[in-house]
């Protein structure tokens, strides 16, 4: 008969306006940064410290006072150098829950997993830096590099990551191959001496070919080998034509590894501006390859050779490369086992030169012969504005060769010093130029 029997359950539902019983704001990082003070900063601060048991940090307190205008962003948080533990870590959050900065400098701070996990995240969540000086910092293990993998894929800010000596090692690679994968905002990626040799580099290269904003990669001191290390890189240049310089001073590319970045470099046609390849134990026969390919790349202007034992036989099998390039416009042969047969080479390339603009063949054994083929080929040079040479005139068995070596020397440099005027007077001309072509038409009308 449809009546409820004593004791039976019901359901009854609310009206519409009665369900919501509250709501959740989403949590404001910046509900602390309102018209705050150095001193609420301070006392925050000091507050923090004493909650925690921790020191307070007296270069930290001092740059706090010594804080001017509060926004939009501080110029430097400067750590360097300091022991930060895990509280001191967590009381530095009083601080960047109210200010941000342009460069937050945390190197060489012994950094743990727990302190750099809890940095990273409050750096990621404030938005606190768009510089970030990392490096120096051994011990950030796994969980370091895991946060610092989130800050750099969620942060849209950070354009700039220092991580130098601070160890990548195989199990922390995979979680900053995705952040780059995912192009994050970074710029600008310091990676010397972090042990990427292998896993770490073949990671980090692959995820590399997707990234569209990274523009300059610095890898010195990783122990990079001629064979798969090489590779990778090769390989990322083919697909990468974002990253504008690429820096691989100190590792051990050889002539073997030297074949895969051409490789690379071939197939750019657009992209790499400075590649630098100090002390990578490359000789005359990779000066063949780097020859062949020099003619093929269309953006490279900063090729630095320094320190490696080239010789006179790999600056002739590069000679016809580099006249055969319109791109470059310096060149680094410093320390490269050149005698004057070398530097005569040298002088063709700088005689076919028309926009040649920096040479340096500094820590070379260049005598007499070799200077004046210098000599004479900028009489004929009009681009070139700075070539570096040892100040001091070279041993010669004849005596008076060391005043023609001074001589010559000078010559040289009032060579570059008369390019540097012509130089100068042209761009004014240019200007002048511009400014009457921008200037109104000056329009007769009939009366």
């Amino acid at each position: 008969d449809g009546r409820l029997r004593p004791g039976a359950k019901r359901v009854t539902f609310p009206s519409d306006e009665d369900i919501v019983s509250g709501a959740v704001e989403p949590k404001d990082p910046w509900r602390h940064a309102q018209n705050v003070t150095v001193d609420e900063i301070v006392t925050a601060y000091k507050q923090a410290c004493q909650k925690l048991n921790c020191k307070q940090i007296p270069k930290l307190l001092k740059q706090i006072q010594e804080f001017k205008d509060l926004a939009p962003r501080i110029d430097c948080l400067d750590l360097k150098g300091e022991k930060l533990d895990y509280k001191a870590c967590e009381a530095l959050e009083e601080i960047f829950k109210r200010v941000q900065f342009k460069i937050v400098d945390l190197e060489q701070t012994s950094l743990d997993e727990d302190g750099a996990s809890a940095l990273f995240d409050m750096i990621e969540y404030y938005e606190s830096a768009t510089h970030l000086n990392i490096s120096f910092n051994k011990h950030i293990g796994t969980r370091g590099w895991q946060a610092a993998a989130h800050m750099m894929r969620k942060t849209n800010c950070l354009q700039y990551l220092d991580a130098r000596n601070t160890p990548l090692l195989d199990h922390s690679a995979p979680f900053v191959a995705r952040a780059l994968r995912i192009s994050s905002s970074l710029v600008v990626l310091h990676l010397e001496n972090a042990s990427l040799s292998g896993r770490p580099l073949m990671l980090l290269a692959t995820a590399l070919k997707m990234n569209m904003n990274l523009r300059e990669l610095y890898l010195a001191d990783n122990k990079l080998n001629g064979l798969q290390d090489s590779a990778q890189l090769g390989n990322l240049l083919k697909f990468n034509c974002y990253i504008q310089i690429l820096d691989l001073r100190n590792n051990h590319i050889l002539d073997s590894g030297l074949a895969y970045i051409c490789e690379g470099l071939k197939e750019q046609r657009r992209g790499l501006i400075t590649l630098v390849l100090w002390n990578n134990q490359l000789t005359h026969t990779g000066m063949a390859y780097l020859g062949m390919t020099l003619p093929h790349t269309q953006s490279l202007e900063t090729l630095n050779l320094g320190h490696n034992p080239i010789g006179n036989e790999g600056i002739r099998n590069l000679k016809n490369g580099l006249i055969g390039n319109r791109s470059v416009l310096r060149l680094g042969l410093a320390s490269t086992k050149l005698t004057c047969e070398g530097a005569v080479a040298v002088a063709e390339f700088i005689a076919e030169s028309p926009r040649l603009l920096r040479l340096d063949l500094r820590e070379n054994e260049i005598k007499t012969g070799g200077l004046m083929a210098l000599s004479l080929a900028l009489k004929v040079n009009h681009s070139l504005l700075r070539l570096d040479l040892d100040r001091e005139p070279k041993k010669e068995s004849v005596k008076s060769f060391i005043e023609t070596q001074k001589a010559l020397l000078a010559e040289i440099q009032n060579g570059c010093k008369r390019n540097f005027i012509l130089a100068k007077e042209k761009e004014e001309k240019e200007q002048k130029l511009q400014q009457s072509a921008s200037m109104p038409e000056i329009t007769v009308t009939e009366p």
